[in-house]
């Protein structure tokens, strides 16, 4: 009989202990427990793409990162609670897996920008194939970190620290507080704090350099990711709200997705220039750049018009299922 993988076992382990737990957030839950609910969700999620990511797909890729980005924004929505010895260890590997699937991911949306604009061109098609020439690379490297003992004890140690880290277990009166936190006292608060640091920075946004746009664009990420994950607390009326905020964030998060998407972009051409050294010119669009400043803005105008989220928004009566 075939041993079965540890990417199998840490699954059945998860789906295990997942069981024991309610299936949905309520207002009322402990942050600790709401904690372990939306960490194995996403890392079950990170776990479900492994196989495909590994056979080179693109849109597995592309699934496993947003895993890997909620999963990690579900450990600083709960930084302070989880705050122990073992969380900097943790957090770690969960960024060198980050990096390690960056990179293809960042190729295969510079080659998709490249395709779409080709037309068929001669030229074009030779850069292509250095550019494809990298990617193959990128993913062997990919391929070869996913399978390996690193990774495996990411998975084993992550997993086991969302379920009993010390985090879990600290005796003193502030670690028991957090953990016995309502979950809509804390999401309330947590969601509030990112919101308006959100919106203070954007105002700035046009005047922003590419790295401090990076910036803007992850607080973006880690509040939309993080209104996401708390669905199930939304009650009917505050829902349309909610999907409203959401909308906003994403549009958000499209154009400054673009704009990094062609810095990166720029960056990978430069590792070309001596094959193809008009590469980057291609990721030079500045119609494009104040096109997508302005559908960035005007969202962000809209998302501070909107009401601030409150505890209020969140289903009274809301209970865990079994």
């Amino acid at each position: 009989m075939a041993r079965p993988t540890t990417n199998s076992t840490a699954s059945a382990g998860l789906a295990a202990r997942r069981n024991a737990l309610p299936g949905r957030l309520s207002p009322g839950m402990a942050c600790d427990t709401a904690f372990r609910i939306i960490a194995r969700r996403h890392l079950g999620a990170v776990l479900a793409q492994h196989e495909g990511t590994c056979r080179g797909d693109p849109e597995a890729l592309h699934q496993i990162r947003i895993a890997l980005t909620h999963l990690r924004t579900a450990i600083r929505f709960f930084s302070q609670m989880v705050d122990d010895g073992l969380r900097p260890q943790v957090w770690t590997e969960l960024k060198w897996l980050n990096s390690q699937l960056g990179m293809v991911r960042d190729l295969d949306v510079a080659i998709d920008r490249v395709i779409a604009e080709s037309g068929g061109e001669l030229d074009v098609i030779a850069e292509l194939q250095h550019w494809d020439e990298k990617r193959a690379e990128s993913h062997r490297l990919l391929a070869r970190a996913l399978q390996s003992a690193r990774y495996r004890r990411l998975v084993e140690h992550t997993s086991a620290w969302i379920e009993s880290g010390p985090w879990s277990t600290r005796r003193n009166k502030e670690a028991a507080r957090l953990r016995r936190c309502s979950l809509a006292d804390h999401a309330t608060a947590q969601l509030a704090e990112w919101e308006t640091t959100l919106l203070k920075k954007a105002r700035k946004l046009r005047k922003l350099d590419v790295g401090k746009r990076h910036k803007l664009r992850l607080l973006n990420k880690r509040l939309t990711y993080s209104v996401e994950s708390l669905e199930d607390l939304f009650a009917n009326d505050s829902l349309i709200e909610q999907r409203s905020i959401l909308k906003q964030l994403r549009k958000a998060q499209k154009s400054l997705g673009r704009l990094n998407d062609d810095a990166r972009g720029q960056t990978l051409a430069a590792s070309l220039n001596e094959a193809v050294p008009e590469a980057g010119i291609r990721f030079l669009d500045r119609k494009r750049e104040k096109k997508l400043l302005r559908t960035a803005t005007k969202a962000y105008r809209k998302l501070d018009k909107a009401k601030r989220f409150r505890s209020s928004d969140l289903a009274p009566n809301a209970e865990p299922e079994d």
